[in-house]
């Protein structure tokens, strides 16, 4: 299991017409050379993990919960089946493309440790948003990607540090739970009566998700 590219993005005017002006850091390219990797803080203050990274709408994206967003080659590989074209790494936005790591079988809580001192921990997956679709230039994209579950993975970071591309990837924590992310990214999309289930992992639980989870128990029940 590996790092393939590690992924950063610069501003860029979204593709909307709705919206003239509007900037979006999802457009991420590899980078050379080692990236910092640390806390950005809360949601609404702090943006990236990464350093040079940017995040330009603090309201729905970034923050501690989701300093840094992974997803697989292998996945990625599926879509360019599916879609007919290429596409590279970091094409969805996500700033570490690895390799030999099964995103949607990631457990809420599982800590991966990437080169020499990075920890991160798995927190959900990626809910897509008008952006992405608008990006990626595909029509019904958001619920496309829905329907199919499997999204990459969010990550909080635990121990900051450095990393760069081809670094190596060790599971260092895997509950006991069978909260996977997939599971909690169906929770709070399409299969809202399995949000009771992904309670079990409330401890790394993505802080909106477990609200989220805890809402539903208290109105219907668990």
């Amino acid at each position: 299991m590996k790092v393939l590219t590690v992924n950063v993005g610069r501003p860029e005017v979204v593709p909307y017409t709705d919206t003239p002006g509007k900037v979006t850091g999802i457009g991420k390219q590899p980078a050379e050379g080692p990236v910092r990797v640390r806390d950005p803080g809360a949601k609404g203050e702090g943006g990236s993990g990464l350093i040079g990274d940017a995040v330009c709408d603090l309201r729905h994206h970034g923050g501690s919960d989701q300093a840094v967003y992974a997803f697989a080659r292998e996945d990625l590989d599926h879509w360019e089946r599916e879609l007919g074209r290429p596409l590279a790494n970091g094409a969805f936005g996500e700033n570490l493309t690895t390799s030999g790591l099964d995103m949607a079988a990631a457990k809420v809580g599982e800590r991966w440790r990437i080169g020499d001192e990075l920890v991160l921990e798995a927190t959900s997956g990626r809910i897509p948003c008008r952006t992405f679709q608008a990006t990626l230039g595909e029509k019904g994209w958001m619920k496309r990607f829905t329907r199919h579950a499997v999204t990459g993975a969010y990550l909080r970071v635990i121990t900051p540090g450095e990393i760069r591309s081809g670094d190596p990837i060790e599971i260092v924590h895997r509950p006991d739970h069978d909260v996977t992310v997939a599971l909690a990214f169906r929770a709070v999309t399409l299969e809202r009566e399995l949000l009771p289930r992904i309670l079990a992992a409330a401890d790394a639980l993505h802080t909106e998700e477990l609200k989220a989870a805890r809402e539903y128990v208290a109105k219907y029940g668990s």
